[in-house]
């Protein structure tokens, strides 16, 4: 692509598509072809976000009053607006504010006090269905069919918080599948499996009252969509939870947890533990796309150590550094992972950085005796 005047951009999922938002609105490229293949002329473009499969773009613009319906979901074929909405803020904690299936054939939309459910294939119905719940302050949709709603509703007036998991096809019910209560929660991050058979909760409090920390306490809770398991995740060690991420088989998950040193365990979907990767300089993990390779690292206000391990055999494979970094991500491929210092978190040192992950398997050539 030639040099744009680009104020952001996003990759779908696939890769296929990019979109660039310009001083005019929101153009979207073959990255492979460079070709402009759909333009969208729009003003004060905010942020723009692909749907799960590609088919749709999500483009938050600023609004000028109630009227001005700011918010719109573009059929990228065709280039028109399949649904607009007013919005007057923009989050990037609650963007996308529609969340669609890994099909794009649902999406909801959380409003006040419910959560609205579309048919993704025809959004002139409007909400086909509403999920009511006073108080909710998230909703996270699970990526597979069958599809479920995860809600969060925050502490108030004594009564502890709550997360739910609801059947999305039976959401006017209103009837939990499952569910888990706890105090000393301000906000939670929720984290589907790839079966939509698992949810990670992370409940984050702004305050921690044993003074060990400046940035709050937290907690890890897991549970089920059948309601068969819920629960905390047990942890072996004090201090804040760093990170958490599912396998892309959603067979399991690793926890980055505890004060420094920090430690990495492996759990399966029955939250056992599995294995431990033992303690290091740790605040970050990262699956390969085929949940083969596991980088473990330390970025942000940690050196930039980066552990890689095989996933099947459970044996470090590799380590390297990259200090200053405040991101990472996995090539498709599955074998380069390449890391970033950007701006404005980071106004020194800007780059980007490759790790490249080799395996030879070499015949016995000889041996001694």
């Amino acid at each position: 692509l030639r040099r744009l005047a680009c104020a952001g951009a996003s990759v779908s999922k696939d890769g296929s598509e990019l979109a660039v938002i310009t001083g005019d609105g929101v153009d979207v490229f073959d990255p492979v072809t460079c070709n402009k293949i759909q333009s969208f002329r729009l003003d004060v473009v905010v942020a723009a976000v692909f749907s799960s499969a590609g088919s749709f773009l999500q483009i938050f613009r600023k609004a000028t009053g109630p009227e001005d319906k700011n918010v719109g979901i573009w059929d990228v074929k065709t280039g028109e607006a399949v649904v607009l909405f007013y919005q007057k803020n923009f989050s990037k904690s609650s963007w996308p504010i529609l969340q669609f299936s890994d099909d794009d054939s649902v999406a909801c939309r959380l409003a006040t006090n419910s959560v609205q459910i579309y048919d993704a294939k025809n959004f002139a119905k409007g909400a086909v269905d509403h999920l009511r719940l006073p108080g909710i302050q998230a909703v996270k949709l699970s990526p597979a069919s069958p599809s479920y709603l995860a809600t969060f509703i925050p502490e108030s007036k004594g009564q502890p918080a709550v997360v739910q998991i609801y059947d999305r096809k039976e959401a006017s019910k209103c009837q939990a599948l499952a569910r888990r209560s706890f105090f000393k929660s301000s906000s939670v991050t929720m984290t589907w499996n790839a079966g939509s058979t698992g949810l990670l909760v992370l409940a984050v409090t702004d305050d921690d009252k044993s003074n060990q920390s400046y940035y709050g306490d937290t907690k890890l809770y897991y549970l089920k969509s059948d309601g068969t398991c819920e629960g905390t995740v047990p942890l072996n060690k004090e201090g804040p939870i760093h990170d958490a991420q599912w396998s892309p088989t959603g067979k399991e998950f690793i926890v980055v947890y505890g004060y420094m040193p920090a430690k990495a365990a492996l759990f399966d979907t029955q939250c056992r533990q599995v294995f431990d990767f033992g303690s290091g300089p740790y605040n970050t993990v990262r699956w390969n796309p085929f949940g083969s390779f596991i980088c473990l690292a330390g970025f942000g206000n940690l050196p930039g150590d980066m552990v890689f391990w095989d996933r099947n055999t459970l044996k470090s494979i590799g380590n390297t550094k990259s200090p200053c970094s405040v991101t990472c991500e996995w090539a498709p491929d599955g074998r380069l992972l390449m890391t970033a210092t950007t701006a404005p978190r980071m106004r020194v040192d800007n780059g980007y950085m490759f790790a490249i992950l080799r395996e030879w398997r070499l015949p016995r050539l000889a041996t001694s005796g």
